[in-house]
């Protein structure tokens, strides 16, 4: 997907007139009623700790301008308890429609369906909720950046060999897919490879302690499979210590691969510190996620199938419709690999080349 394209991408929203999205449907009014005035959405920022999410906050409102809306912002830090409390915050302050990104998925369910209750449309970006259900989810097809990684390190090491894999969240569908799709690849594909996974639940400090503690007892690891760029800087770190932070034409080089395409990652790439990342697109979380909540104010309604912005809506389960956005694989050369097409660490397209 040329994410350069999708930023020229007209929304053709236009004081309050939208236009329905090809391939999706639009079975609805185009305005339900709010005139030209701008709707009211409470933004939950789900953390301000990495790269990838300070770079989301940043975009949001930037495509808010664009499409004419008006934010209500609330920060939950990663705490499901804060989640809540900011969800009463919106309630109070009138907003018309929720974006939010809860990381534990399983626990947000009775907010969600006090929302419902209040006939306040809810849009989640990069996680589902477990069970419940929300007018869209906006995130990338998970499981298939464990199976990108899978095969880029599969592939690299000769289907032979140790890695690690520095799991998320396993309470996140996020963790949980990458986790599996990850292990069933390698199973499958490269069955020679043993996986070490290591629980982090998405924590630099834990990764990093873990990570350290399986090279002393397996230091002949050949790879790292980051579940998100959270822990690499201590991988890094650790690998330097180790003397393993070599060029990968040398032997003792350990790949690695991780998830988000922030720009330092993209620079490791191209300074052969690390190897590939998967691309989430920070940019469309905020521009789509934006996008779908305005839409359920306006009472459009989308189908399965797919969109006119290079991605694939996909049925979940009943009521539960996601826009699976298309997130590359990137690597130093840009060359395919393990049967996975793959872009330059430099290409112009990637958000994180345009920061």
């Amino acid at each position: 997907m040329n994410h350069k394209a999708l930023f020229s991408l007209g929304l053709a929203v236009t004081l309050g007139v939208a236009t329905s999205v090809t391939g999706c449907g639009n079975d609805g009014p185009s305005d339900s009623g709010g005139g030209s005035s701008a709707p009211l959405i409470g933004v939950d920022y789900p953390r301000s700790d990495t790269d990838f999410w300070n770079s989301y906050i940043k975009y949001v409102p930037q495509f808010s301008k664009e499409l004419g809306i008006d934010l209500k912002t609330t920060n939950s830090q990663n705490d499901i308890a804060n989640l809540i409390s900011n969800a009463q915050t919106f309630i109070s302050q009138g907003v018309k429609g929720v974006v939010m990104a809860p990381q534990d998925t399983a626990a947000i369910a009775p907010t969600l369906s006090q929302f419902a209750a209040k006939k306040i449309p809810v849009v989640t970006i990069d996680t589902r909720p477990d069970t419940g259900n929300v007018f869209m989810v906006v995130r990338a097809d998970n499981r298939a950046y464990g199976t990108k990684a899978c095969q880029f390190l599969g592939t690299k090491l000769g289907g032979q060999g140790k890695v690690v894999m520095l799991q998320g969240d396993l309470a996140s569908v996020n963790g949980r897919d990458r986790t599996e799709a990850f292990n069933e690849c390698m199973k499958k594909d490269f069955p020679g490879i043993t996986v070490f996974g290591e629980a982090t639940d998405w924590k630099a400090d834990v990764a990093a302690t873990k990570l350290q503690t399986r090279l002393a007892s397996d230091p002949d690891i050949k790879g790292v499979y980051m579940q998100s760029s959270f822990a690499l800087s201590g991988t890094l770190q650790i690998l330097k210590q180790k003397g393993l932070q070599v060029a990968p034409s040398d032997p003792k080089h350990v790949y690695i691969v991780s998830n988000d395409g922030i720009p330092e990652e993209l620079k490791n790439i191209g300074d052969g510190l690390i190897d590939a990342t998967v691309s989430q697109p920070a940019d469309l979380y905020a521009k789509f996620g934006l996008y779908y909540a305005k839409a359920a104010i306006d009472g459009r309604t989308f189908q399965p199938g797919p969109t006119d912005h290079g991605s694939t809506i996909i049925k979940v389960r009943d009521g539960l419709l996601e826009d699976q956005l298309a997130a590359p694989l990137v690597t130093r050369d840009g060359t395919a690999i393990g049967g996975q097409p793959t872009l330059k660490f430099d290409d112009k397209s990637l958000w994180g080349n345009n920061t």
